[in-house]
């Protein structure tokens, strides 16, 4: 139930129709705008905005979506209903055009893999289902069908400028040549009798040939018309000039006359034979541009969304509203032109708050609030998205009642007050758990103290209602009945009490103050007049603004904090990031210059070996005793193989990390397994696990590989697959070279299905990283593009890849991904 009977003119929802009257391309569309109906049904406002939320997507990314030709031919369809009646030429070309439109949509959604756009495609199912037979032996034909039967018969006869085709039939093929050829005729004569008339000067200077009456005629000087024997077809309006038909041209005249009215009696015949063939497809015709007009009236849905930024919240059963980003719709559309932006609204009402009682300042946005609400929910119970954030939620109301405004009427007698009060009767008798009310100025008309005293008790009696509401008020009393009572919470219009503005800020769980002294300092009031007043006031209600004021004022303070902690925190978030890359850097290089002093320090040793060496020589060749060379050598082997035992490349040891184990083919692998890529000859050892990726030395390459792509082996398997019965410091560098010798950069997949090539993209990958390739391509054909962009997600799993991007059209363009490596 709604309530009042204008209450899309109060919420602006009547500017929302016009808006959308206007974005639709066709008058079928227009109408189905007019029949937008408040629903209370779940499952078809689901299906309406999920139509909406699909189509949005439609028009902003889905260029090959027909945007045109979406033309009213009702009319036409009417006419060919009637026997012996027919279309013209121009009622054909519509119902051309529009048919193509028609189905160039449902073979974009035939097109399209499921489960795309799963509300479109129904509704387009839906409209050209099978149609039944009365024999049961006969095969079905869909609508479809019969309308591309009908639209190709159509296309036969009429072509794309709109006229009939020379070989509609052969008939009229047969007339049209001799129309021309008659026509030609006649030309050449006048053409010869109009140079002998320019050289004796007897036509008009510029004249040309031309028709009069249907027949074609030359122009003439008045008096100069006998110097031609002919027939005056007409003359200017001036007298001064005749258009002659000549005698010599009579004939031809005459003759293109009559293949001419030959001409138009057998285009009736062919108009009149092809209407005929359209009579017996005229439901199947309206179904069609019903589903025409729905589908210009979604995208017109969808159009606005797009210019509102609007979206399709989470939706549920229940009355709830949780709404994040909130904007009213009007105001945005009106501020998006002068490149302002509306302050956005969070609002919640559940079970446990249901009522919110809004309070503040004059002009603070409490109406706008009010009016932001119940527009966006009658929007989306409409069937349209709404302009809030996406992680929304939207509850189902059952009635929607509203009193905003002045509905003071001379003709009942009613005052301000009463119409309030007439308001408030309509929604104590009616409302229930499943009612949302919005109540603007609430209790005001009459004598503060009385009508705050009969709000209350209306308040109580819509609480226990159940009902779901929010109310705007200035009433103290209201405030304080909302802070102690179960169902019921305070909401403030925030306000900035240093500079007096109004911030348009809705803040839940406090009451807001009027500032009703502030703003009247503001404008200027006396100072007595202000002192004056606040004497006069209740000390309660004095204590009361205060203490409101105050808050706002601390509140004010903590967010200026807050937002200061926030760009320390982020400043120091910076300088970590930072002080890691530095101690990134520092380590690599420790490690860098250890490893270059151990390798200076092996070299002096080599040399000091070889010095010692040639140093005993000599004692041999000397004659030295065999026990003392003996023991300057041992000495030499000890000192040698203390410095040599310690690691040259090696970095200094860490703290043992926790050991991670992964399920693979042939058992269990950890930090130090024998492992083989699948499909390939080449082991390795197993150095890190990070995740489902694999750090796996290959000899003295290094490469990341996904740990599903590995297999284990045994010792004896690794032994017979490298000559060693563990990993040895170096590759043997026959199967690298065979590699880099066999290995193309170019990988083609076209025809293979998804799996298929993603596998033949791992063995790829593996080889490229192994091989040290800068840059890769990868050909895949353009199709629907599902191939490229399944390939492009499954690289970006790759921590070596640096970027992908189209090849250059003229080397395949969309078709190839060239892959770029760190």
């Amino acid at each position: 139930m709604l309530y009042p009977k204008n209450i899309e003119e109060k919420l602006g929802f009547d500017r929302i129709r016009q808006m959308l009257s206007e974005a639709c391309l066709s008058s079928l569309g227009r109408s189905f705008v007019e029949k937008i109906r408040f629903s209370d049904r779940f499952d078809q406002i689901q299906k309406m905005v999920g139509q909406v939320a699909e189509m949005k997507e439609i028009v902003a990314h889905e260029p090959d979506f027909p945007q045109s030709n979406y033309i009213d031919v009702n009319e036409q369809i009417a006419k060919a209903r009637i026997e012996g009646a027919f279309l013209d030429e121009e009622e054909f070309f519509d119902l051309k055009l529009s048919l193509r439109t028609i189905q160039s949509i449902q073979r974009f959604f035939e097109n399209k893999e499921e489960p795309s756009f799963p509300y479109l495609r129904e509704l387009t199912v839906q409209a050209f289902q099978e149609r039944k037979t009365d024999d049961e032996d006969k095969p079905r034909r869909s609508k479809s069908d019969e309308l591309s039967q009908l639209l190709k018969e159509i296309d036969r006869i009429i072509d794309d400028r709109g006229r009939l085709r020379d070989n509609a039939s052969a008939e009229l093929q047969h007339i049209r040549r001799e129309l021309i050829a008659e026509q030609a005729r006649l030309r050449r004569t006048l053409d010869s009798m109009l140079r002998t008339a320019q050289q004796n000067g007897w036509v008009p200077e510029g004249a040309t040939m031309t028709v009069r009456n249907g027949r074609m005629v030359i122009p003439l000087v008045a008096e100069h018309k006998r110097k031609i024997r002919g027939f005056v077809q007409d003359e200017s309006d001036s007298g001064k000039t005749v258009f002659l038909e000549p005698a010599d041209a009579l004939e031809s005249n005459n003759e293109i006359r009559e293949l001419e009215s030959r001409e138009r009696r057998e285009i009736i015949r062919i108009l009149t034979d092809l209407t005929s063939k359209v009579r017996p497809h005229t439901e199947e015709l309206k179904r069609a541009y019903t589903f025409l007009g729905i589908v210009d009236f979604i995208r017109a849905k969808a159009k606005l969304a797009l210019e509102m930024n609007a979206n399709a919240p989470f939706f549920v059963q229940q009355p709830l509203v949780d709404w994040h980003g909130a904007r009213h719709p009007l105001l945005l559309m009106s501020y998006q032109k002068q490149g302002r932006s509306v302050v956005p609204l969070h609002v919640k009402l559940d079970a446990t708050q249901r009522i919110l009682l809004v309070s503040g300042p004059n002009a603070g946005g409490k109406s706008v609030m009010l009016k932001t609400l119940g527009l966006i929910q009658y929007m989306f119970q409409c069937g349209l998205l709404v302009p809030v954030d996406d992680f929304s939620t939207i509850g189902l109301f059952r009635n929607l009642f509203m009193d905003i405004g002045d509905e003071q009427s001379l003709e009942n007698d009613l005052s301000t007050y009463s119409s309030h009060l007439t308001n408030m009767k309509h929604f104590l008798l009616h409302s229930d758990k499943k009612t949302l009310f919005l109540i603007d100025e609430f209790g005001t008309g009459t004598e503060p103290s009385l009508g705050g005293a009969i709000a209350e008790s209306i308040l109580n009696d819509l609480n226990r209602s159940g009902a779901y509401g929010v109310i705007n008020t200035h009433y103290s009393n209201l405030k304080t009945f909302a802070d102690r009572t179960e169902g019921l919470v305070n909401g403030a219009m925030r306000f900035d009490a240093e500079h007096l503005e109004p911030l348009y800020e809705l803040e839940i769980g406090k009451p807001g103050s009027s500032f009703a002294f502030e703003i009247g300092r503001k404008i200027g009031l006396p100072k007595p007049v202000l002192d004056a007043a606040r004497q006069k006031l209740d000390r309660h209600q004095v204590n009361f603004e205060k203490l409101s004021k105050e808050l706002e004022i601390e509140k004010k303070v903590f967010q200026d904090r807050n937002a200061q902690n926030l760009q320390r925190q982020q400043e120091l978030d910076k300088l970590t990031e930072q002080y890691q890359t530095l101690k990134s850097y520092l380590d690599t290089e420790k490690k860098r210059l250890l490893n270059e002093a151990k390798i200076q320090a092996k070299e002096l040793l080599r040399e000091a070996n070889a010095k010692i060496e040639n140093t005993i020589r000599e004692i041999r060749e000397q004659g030295a005793e065999k026990l003392a060379t003996k023991e300057i050598r041992q000495q030499l082997t000890d000192f040698s193989a203390q410095k040599l035992t310690q690691e040259v490349i090696a970095p200094p040891k860490a703290a043992p990390a926790p050991t991670n184990e992964v399920e693979v083919v042939g058992g269990t692998i950890t930090v130090g397994s024998l492992v083989r890529i699948k499909g390939q000859s080449t082991v390795g050892e197993v150095l890190d696990l990070k995740g489902k990726d694999a750090v796996i030395a290959i000899g003295d390459l290094r490469t990341t590989v996904k740990a599903n792509r590995l297999e284990k082996v045994s010792r004896k398997e690794f032994k017979a697959a490298t000559g060693d019965d563990k990993p040895r410091a170096k590759l043997t560098g026959v199967d690298l070279n065979e590699k880099a010798i066999n290995f193309s950069f170019n990988l083609d997949v076209r025809g293979k299905r998804g799996e298929e090539a993603m596998v033949a993209v791992d063995n790829f990958m593996d080889d490229a990283i192994m091989l040290g390739y800068p840059e890769l391509r990868i050909v895949h054909g353009k199709g629907d593009g599902i191939l490229r962009q399944l390939l492009r997600n499954h690289l970006r799993t790759y921590a070596q890849v640096a970027g992908m991007a189209d090849e250059h059209p003229d080397r395949g363009g969309a078709g190839v991904t060239v892959v770029q490596m760190k």
